[in-house]
């Protein structure tokens, strides 16, 4: 039983003088702060923080804590961002002092060991990429797609080409049309067909020498693979564009197929997805871009570069685009990433990839005769089932269904996209569920699909908040107390 008490903020919990620890006086001459700092910089007001003891800041987090769903405390299928298990061991690799204490203006010869571990994983991305540059600085996956477009823009004004149009498919992830938007580009829609692939006749009428960069991503999120990748490669190419290949879903190819092989020219890893790490809550992430030979001269500075045995960051890259980020990137969670290709090496990642997409299958297998999915009877490392039926038939939406797995102690799918399937629920098992995991999903949703219409309304009835709204939580957000 919960009390009102163990989930007031910390600023309500406040009590004034009240400390978790209580230090002496200090006995050491020390020089006033007016006298080491100009005066706008010294105040006599302390900041404005929540007074309180130890094991009050304790509860508080720990409270809170058990109110969140985490892959650590149930299943999550979240479809189009894999959400895997992540290997403590990698989380002690993560901590050891040598990668933790870094600081980042460390001169070059004190960091020798971080240096080779990034340099190593350049060329692993690199490798299981089938691309020869890369770069590990941007911040996520939506910020390795900024990067590379800025790469693109940056290579045809070298060129001095002025192209304008970034080609997307309709069903790709959002984040690509503000990417194109923000790197200066326009995004033209590509049409797919019912089953999720590109539509080469839309995309043969598209294409001319304006275009810039198809982006597309493959497996795309109905968790099809694109038969016609090669050739769609080839028609960009004859005129002169690029082809971008968005990297989330990776862990469904690993070891199997290389997007440098089938024509791409850049891509981004999202390696808390594909090589596991914390993921959710806004991060850190981080989102390393490959590229071609031609592109590599672009990259961000700075780059992990090697003379003999000594490792050093390279600024001296005339045509580079220039920083994107502060200092160097997220490394913590590139030391998980490097654990994980380390721990695995090329067969387990291999294995991984075909366990995710047996996964995935098995799944689809069961959930196809009690919900729909559009583009099959196989898939890769998800699929995308639909309620529209149900919807019509019963006024049971998608969104019914996930907020009542909530009660079953299941994390929800992603729902509503791709946008060209209604009432979508994508799912994505991973390759780290068992069996008798999936199976309890499945029957669990053919409990829900069964239930009262009014019961499934105003789910979820467990959790300590229903259904917020949403739309007036994203214009209206409260962001200070």
């Amino acid at each position: 039983m919960r009390n009102t008490y163990d989930t007031q903020l910390l600023f309500e919990l406040s009590q004034p003088n009240r400390r978790a620890a209580r230090f002496p006086a200090c006995d050491v001459p020390v020089r006033p702060a007016e006298e080491l700092l100009p005066s706008s910089a010294v105040t006599s007001i302390p900041p404005a923080l929540p007074e309180l003891s130890e094991p009050e800041v304790v509860r508080h987090f720990v409270n809170l804590s058990t109110r969140n769903m985490s892959v650590d405390t149930h299943y999550y299928p979240l479809g189009s961002c894999t959400m895997k298990y992540n290997p403590k061991r990698n989380e002690r690799g993560a901590a050891l002092p040598g990668f933790l204490h870094l600081h980042p203006l460390q001169p070059d010869a004190t960091i020798q060991g971080m240096l080779r571990m990034l340099y190593e994983l350049q060329g692993y991305l690199s490798e299981i990429g089938g691309l020869s540059a890369c770069s590990l600085q941007p911040a996520a996956g939506a910020h390795g797609e900024l990067t590379a477009l800025l790469v693109a823009a940056a290579y045809f004004r070298d060129r001095q080409e002025h192209r304008t149009k970034v080609l997307i498919p309709d069903n790709a992830h959002g984040t690509n049309p503000a990417s194109a938007a923000m790197s200066g580009f326009s995004a033209v829609t590509v049409q797919t067909h019912a089953n999720g692939l590109v539509n080469m006749h839309d995309l043969a009428e598209k294409i001319d020498e304006d275009v810039a960069v198809f982006m597309m991503t493959n497996p795309n999120t109905c968790g099809v693979f694109e038969p016609e990748i090669r050739a769609i490669a080839d028609l960009v190419h004859q005129q002169g564009g690029l082809i971008y290949l968005d990297g989330a879903n990776m862990n469904a190819i690993l070891g199997i197929a290389r997007p440098g092989d089938s024509g791409a020219d850049m891509m981004h890893y999202n390696p808390h997805k594909t090589f596991s790490g914390p993921h959710g809550g806004g991060g850190p992430g981080a989102g390393p871009i490959c590229v071609t030979e031609q592109l590599g001269s672009y990259l961000p500075v700075p780059v992990v570069a090697r003379e003999g045995d000594r490792f050093y960051l390279d600024y001296q890259r005339p045509k580079s685009i220039g920083r994107v980020r502060s200092f160097f990137g997220n490394t913590g969670v590139l030391v998980r990433a490097y654990a994980y290709i380390r721990t695995h090496g090329p067969d387990g990642l291999k294995q991984v990839a075909q366990n995710a997409v047996l996964n995935a299958n098995y799944l689809l297998a069961q959930i196809k005769n009690i919900l729909p999915v559009p583009q099959g009877d196989r898939c890769m490392h998800e699929f995308v089932a639909t309620a529209a039926e149900l919807k019509r038939t019963r006024n049971v939406s998608a969104m019914d269904i996930a907020k009542r797995l909530l009660d079953y102690g299941f994390h929800a799918p992603t729902v509503y996209f791709p946008l060209t399937v209604q009432e979508a629920m994508m799912i994505e098992p991973t390759e780290t569920e068992s069996k008798e995991m999936l199976d309890a999903f499945a029957h669990t949703l053919a409990v829900i699909v069964e239930e009262d219409p009014e019961l499934l309304h105003h789910a979820p009835h467990t959790t300590p908040v229903s259904r917020p709204d949403e739309v007036k939580a994203a214009r209206q957000p409260i962001l200070a107390y």
